[in-house]
């Protein structure tokens, strides 16, 4: 299968800086563990974050729990969004995707990775399709 028949990819994602802050301070909270959660929106636009509790509750991975996964797409779904993005942490890098990243991505929406880059976090996004990812322009409004 070519990349022309696969669902059309993100070049952009456009967020406010206070969901950005969000963000951190969600990740922040839960280093030196993996933090997760959602991007809702329409587009390429976020319009909310929504944190989900890292079940793996470790330093390098994230699995998010299933019941409050559950509960963040039904509101997502109900407020007439779509899922648009996910987001997690790697506290002590790096600051691209990883391997499992890589392996265990299942949607097609913009991964963005929150990595402490000389002690301040930084948000980069990226696509992952076919075994493969790129970066993704995120515009902070």
């Amino acid at each position: 299968m070519t990349a022309t028949h696969s669902i059309i990819s993100m070049n952009s994602l456009t967020l406010t800086n206070e969901q950005l802050q969000k963000m951190i301070a969600h990740v922040d909270n839960h280093a030196p563990l993996e933090a997760c959660g959602l991007l809702a929106g329409q587009g390429s636009t976020v319009e909310s974050v929504l944190v989900v509790q890292n079940q793996a509750q470790s330093p390098v991975r994230y699995v998010m729990d299933p019941i409050e996964q559950l509960h963040a797409f039904e509101w997502i779904e109900s407020n007439g969004l779509d899922l648009i993005g996910i987001f997690h942490s790697h506290p002590t890098g790096p600051e691209t995707v990883s391997p499992t990243d890589i392996a265990e991505a299942a949607y097609a929406v913009v991964y963005v990775i929150l990595a402490r880059v000389d002690g301040a976090w930084r948000a980069r996004g990226f696509w992952i399709e076919h075994g493969d990812f790129r970066e993704v322009t995120l515009q902070i409004l």
